[in-house]
C-alpha cells in the first residue's frame, strides 16, 4: 500500500441540493405560505451546494475587502475593493431578490420565501449577507418618508446588482446600509453626539459627527441617527450629494473583526454630509426601529443558517469516516452528539420560518402583529445564543480536520458569535422583551396564545408551559431574571412548534431534553451529546444527513 494513497477521508460536501437536503425547509416553506417558491428555492439550493459557489465563499474570506482612501494622484476616493468572488455572491443574492423581494412582489408568503433563500445562500458565505439584510430592512423604514421612498424604492428593489460607485441617476440598482452606533454610546444610541443642521426645505440637513460602526460602507445610502433641533432623528444619507459629487462621508478605517471577513464594516466621519429627514423629527429611534426589527429577523435566519451548515458538515463527516471498526455515525456516543445538534438546528429553523410568517401576516392579522413583536426579540436572543456552542461541538465532530480552514468549520465558528452581538446584544434584547411585555400586553397574550395551540399533545410540554406561567406571574425582579425568563420563553415556543409541526422523533427528543425542571421526565446535561436514553437517535441523525447525488 502506497503511503500516498488517501484512505478513510470523506468526500467533499459539494454538488448537492442544500434545499432538498434540509430536514425542515421544504415542508416548512409550504406550511408557512411560500410553497409557490419551492422551484426557485430548489434552484438556489443547488447553486449553494455547488463546488463553484462554495469556492466563492472561501475566496471572499481568504481575500477580504481593502480600503483605498486616496487614488494614485492623492485625490480622496474612499473606495473599498472586494475580491471578484464577493461580487458573484452579491449578484446571486440580488438576482434572487434576497435584498428586497417582499417589498416588490408583496405576495402571500414573500417573507417566508425570502427568509428561506437567505438561509440557503448564507450557508455559502455569511458576510455578504450584511448589505443584503440592510437593504431589505431599510425599505420598510423609508415608508416614513414617502417622497424619499418613491425616489429610492425602484433602485433598492431592482434585481440588478450594480456595484459601480456612481450617483443614483446613473445606476440600475442600489444597496443600503446603516449607521447607529457611536464610540461613546454603543447600544445606548441615545448617547448619540452626531448633529444635524437644517440646510433647506424638504427635510434636508447637513450631518457632522463620527460613527463607530457603519455597516456596508460601499452602500448607495445609509440610515443614520443624529441630533437635530427637534431631538434625536433619523436621516437618509446618500453616498453622492445632490450636485453629483461624493458626499462628505469619510471612511476612516475598516474594522478588523473576529469573523465576517468578506464583509467590510467601517468607521466613518461625517463632515457636513447631505442628509434627509426620515419620519418625524425627534423620533429617530422609533423610525429606525422598523429597520432594526427586520435586521433582527435576519440575525435569527443567519444563526439558523450557520447552525444548519455546521450540522450538515458534522453528519456528512461522520457518515464517511471509520474509527474502531465502524462508521462514526453508527457509534452510539457520536450518534447521540449528532442527534442533539440536529434537534437544536431543527428547532432553530422551524422557529425562523414561523417568525417569517408573522412578518408576512402582520399587516392584516392582529395576532401575528403582536406575536411578531415579542417573537422576534425572543428568537433573536435564544437562537443566536445557541449558535456558538453548536458550531464548536460540530467542529469537534471532525476532530483535527475540523480545526483546519479547508473544512469551513473555523469560518463558521468565527462567524457564530456575530448574530448575537449585532442589532442588540443579549442583555439589550432581554430588556426589550421585558419592555414589550410591560408596554404591549397584547404581545404577551399573542405569545401565550401561540404556545397554547400545542397544549394537550405532550405532558412534558404542558408542564413546561405551566412552569413558564409561574415564572411570569411575578415580574417584580424581572430585570435580574431577564435571561432566565427569555430562555424559558424561547424553549417553550420552540417546543410548541416542534410538537405541532416537527418530526415525532425530533419533538420527543426536544421535550425530553430541553424543557427544564418543570417538564415531566426532563433529562439533559450541560453539553451537547447528553440526550436521555430511549430516543430515536438514528432517525434524527439520518434526517440531518445531506443527500449527495
Amino acid at each position: 500500500m502506497s503511503p500516498h494513497e488517501v484512505l478513510n477521508q470523506p468526500p467533499p460536501l459539494e454538488g448537492y441540493d442544500v434545499f432538498e437536503s434540509d430536514p425542515v425547509l421544504p415542508a416548512g416553506v409550504a406550511r408557512d405560505g411560500a410553497g409557490w417558491a419551492a422551484d426557485q428555492l430548489r434552484a438556489l439550493g443547488v447553486k449553494a451546494g455547488s463546488a463553484e459557489a462554495i469556492s466563492w465563499g472561501f475566496e471572499a474570506n481568504t481575500y477580504p475587502p481593502v480600503l483605498r482612501t486616496h487614488d494614485r494622484y492623492g485625490h480622496r476616493v474612499d473606495q473599498v475593493d472586494y475580491h471578484p468572488s464577493y461580487h458573484r455572491l452579491m449578484e446571486t443574492a440580488v438576482t434572487a431578490g434576497l435584498h428586497a423581494a417582499p417589498w416588490s412582489e408583496r405576495r402571500p408568503g414573500a417573507h417566508v420565501a425570502r427568509a428561506a433563500g437567505f438561509y440557503l445562500w448564507s450557508q455559502v458565505d455569511a458576510g455578504h449577507g450584511c448589505p443584503i439584510s440592510m437593504t431589505y430592512s431599510v425599505l420598510p423604514a423609508l415608508e416614513a418618508a414617502p417622497a424619499l421612498a418613491a425616489e429610492w424604492r425602484p433602485l433598492l428593489t431592482s434585481r440588478v446588482y450594480d456595484p459601480a460607485s456612481a450617483p443614483a441617476p446613473t445606476k440600475r440598482g442600489a444597496l443600503a446600509g446603516m449607521g447607529m452606533t457611536e464610540k461613546q454610546g454603543g447600544s445606548d444610541v441615545r448617547a448619540n453626539t452626531t448633529y444635524a443642521e437644517p440646510s433647506g426645505s424638504h427635510g434636508s440637513h447637513h450631518l457632522t459627527g463620527h460613527k463607530w460602526f457603519c455597516s456596508a460602507p460601499m452602500s448607495d445610502l445609509w440610515l443614520m441617527l443624529a441630533r437635530s433641533p427637534g431631538g434625536l432623528s433619523c436621516f437618509l444619507v446618500p453616498r453622492w450629494a445632490p450636485d453629483g459629487t461624493r458626499n462628505a462621508v469619510i471612511l476612516q478605517r475598516l474594522k478588523d473583526k473576529l469573523g465576517n471577513k468578506s464583509n467590510a464594516s467601517s468607521e466613518i466621519e461625517l463632515e457636513g454630509a447631505a442628509a434627509y429627514l426620515v419620519g418625524e423629527e425627534g423620533r429617530g429611534v422609533a423610525t429606525i426601529i422598523e429597520m432594526v426589527s427586520h435586521t433582527r429577523l435576519d440575525c435569527v435566519i443567519g444563526a439558523a443558517s450557520g447552525m444548519r451548515q455546521a450540522v450538515a458538515q458534522a453528519v456528512h463527516h461522520a457518515a464517511h469516516r471509520r474509527a474502531f471498526g465502524k462508521e462514526l455515525i453508527d457509534q452510539p456516543l457520536m450518534q447521540v452528539v449528532l442527534a442533539d445538534l440536529a434537534v437544536e438546528s431543527e428547532a432553530a429553523t422551524t422557529l425562523m420560518l414561523r417568525l417569517a410568517r408573522a412578518y408576512d401576516q402582520a399587516g392584516s392579522d392582529e395576532h401575528e402583529r403582536a406575536f411578531r413583536r415579542l417573537g422576534t426579540a425572543i428568537a433573536k436572543y435564544w437562537v443566536c445564543k445557541r449558535q456558538p456552542p453548536l458550531v464548536a461541538e460540530a467542529l469537534e465532530c471532525l476532530g483535527g480536520n475540523g480545526y483546519v480552514e479547508e473544512s469551513i468549520l473555523p469560518r463558521l465558528f468565527r462567524e457564530s458569535p456575530l448574530n448575537g452581538i449585532w442589532e442588540g446584544s443579549g442583555n439589550v434584547i432581554c430588556l426589550d422583551v421585558l419592555r414589550a411585555m410591560s408596554r404591549e400586553p397584547r404581545a404577551l397574550e399573542a405569545y401565550m396564545d401561540e404556545v397554547r395551540m400545542a397544549g394537550g399533545a405532550d405532558a412534558r410540554f404542558d408542564a413546561a408551559v405551566a412552569g413558564l406561567e409561574r415564572e411570569l406571574a411575578d415580574l417584580s425582579d424581572a430585570e435580574a431574571r431577564a435571561r432566565r425568563i427569555v430562555e424559558r420563553m424561547a424553549l417553550v415556543l420552540q417546543g410548541a412548534l416542534l410538537v405541532r409541526y416537527g418530526h415525532p422523533a425530533v419533538a420527543d427528543a426536544f421535550c425530553a431534553s430541553r424543557l427544564g425542571a418543570d417538564a415531566l421526565g426532563s433529562d439533559w446535561g450541560r453539553a451537547f451529546g447528553t440526550l436521555p436514553p430511549g430516543l430515536d437517535t438514528p432517525t434524527i441523525v439520518e434526517r440531518a444527513r445531506p443527500k449527495l447525488p
